[in-house]
């Protein structure tokens, strides 16, 4: 993350004031002045305003978010805006998600600054389910319920997909639940059964479910009990 953003969030002020505090000399980063507005922010540095430390953070952070359309879930781009713009926390580029969406998906993301706790989520050892709303171009038809529980043939790849669950719910709309995560593998798995998926939308990751008093675009801590789904070993879990 450049410096002028970081400082534009630790501070609450405009970017243009960021650049404006950074190049009248009140910021240091590991004891030293720095002036460069597009200096890269790394998470070990030790950066301060006019002598204050801006960053104090302790153990590792847990978030659901219910991302809105329109955002990436990297954390820093230079063409799309992030979903890190929805999360009003210390040190918020120490966030990643645990689990990207497309930009054009909404729903559940998970949010984290543990990376073992992130690599359960993602490492394709685990299988960890995700749930899906999807709705499609053209009606779906109840034979691909058991087409999609027997794995479907995505286009270049050498495997079928491991057995999903597809509950159809009406003539364009289905859950569909997953126990993997190849690249854009819903929407290919439709598009191999000659379809087209118009809207995605994240239900659910494990057993973390999107609370449903969330609104696009807000976020939560997650419980305890939330966090100690993933399955992590108990030596890993740090938050306890």
């Amino acid at each position: 993350m450049r410096l002028d953003k970081f400082i534009s969030q630790q501070l609450e002020v405009s970017r243009a004031i960021a650049g404006r505090e950074i190049r009248a000399r009140k910021i240091t980063i590991n004891g030293e002045i720095v002036r460069d507005t597009a200096y890269k922010v790394m998470p070990e540095d030790d950066i301060a305003y006019d002598g204050n430390p801006l960053v104090v953070q302790q153990g590792p952070r847990y978030f659901m978010l219910n991302k809105p359309q329109g955002y990436v879930c990297s954390t820093d781009d230079p063409d799309h805006p992030t979903i890190l713009y929805f999360i009003e926390e210390p040190s918020a580029y120490k966030l990643h998600a645990a689990g990207r969406l497309d930009i054009d998906t909404t729903g559940l993301v998970l949010l984290t600054d543990d990376g073992q706790w992130s690599h359960r989520i993602t490492s394709p050892r685990h299988h960890l389910e995700k749930t899906y709303l999807v709705e499609v171009e053209a009606p779906l038809d109840p034979v691909l319920v058991e087409m999609f529980a027997a794995g479907i043939q995505l286009h270049n790849e050498k495997t079928l997909t491991r057995p999903a669950r597809l509950e159809i719910l009406d003539e364009k709309a289905a859950r569909l639940t997953i126990g993997e995560g190849r690249y854009h593998q819903v929407k290919r798995m439709f598009a191999a059964m000659g379809n087209h998926v118009v809207a995605l939308h994240r239900e659910s990751i494990g057993s973390i479910v999107l609370d449903e008093a969330l609104e696009e675009g807000e976020y939560r801590e997650l419980t305890p009990e939330e966090i100690d789904s993933i399955g992590l070993p108990d030596e890993l879990k740090q938050h306890k």
